[in-house]
């Protein structure tokens, strides 16, 4: 591995480093003040370029409201595998990085009611589902877009 070229592993964990900052709406500079380092500091952990030790990523959850163990999720349980990895190859990943993803996850996280939450889920996934049918039959609109 070439010197210049960030370790997969420091570049997953500093991408969710920057998601959950992202999610709750923290500045670089905010979470930089927090940690006691600089905001080109924290650019340089989420980019994967500096690793983080273990007593600042256990401080980076603590003003996250998570656990250090966060970091290294690939989903809601398997532990990110010690290869290499491409961050960018992983859709959802992708899709909470967006300016999308993060204002609907933050819109979504300022509903406390359960059950209109499973009831968003439940229309979602009825319209992912009406799309892919449509895909299949291959009418498409003049941006994409795919009509029954």
């Amino acid at each position: 591995m070439n010197a210049k070229t960030p370790n997969a592993i420091d570049t997953y964990v500093g991408s969710r480093v920057r998601m959950r900052r992202q999610l709750l709406g923290l500045s670089q500079e905010r979470l930089a003040d927090q940690i006691g380092v600089t905001f080109q500091q924290v650019q340089k952990y989420e980019k994967g370029l500096n690793r983080i030790g273990a007593s600042r990523l256990q401080r980076i959850a603590e003003v996250l409201s998570t656990s250090p163990s966060f970091f290294f999720q690939q989903n809601e349980s398997e532990p990110v595998r010690l290869v290499e990895t491409n961050v960018a190859a992983d859709p959802v990943a992708e899709f909470l990085h967006s300016k999308e993803g993060l204002a609907l996850n933050r819109a979504f996280l300022k509903i406390t009611d359960t059950q209109l939450r499973e009831k968003i889920v439940a229309l979602v996934k009825a319209m992912a589902q009406a799309q892919e049918g449509r895909d299949v039959s291959g009418e498409r609109g003049k941006h994409g877009e795919t009509f029954a």
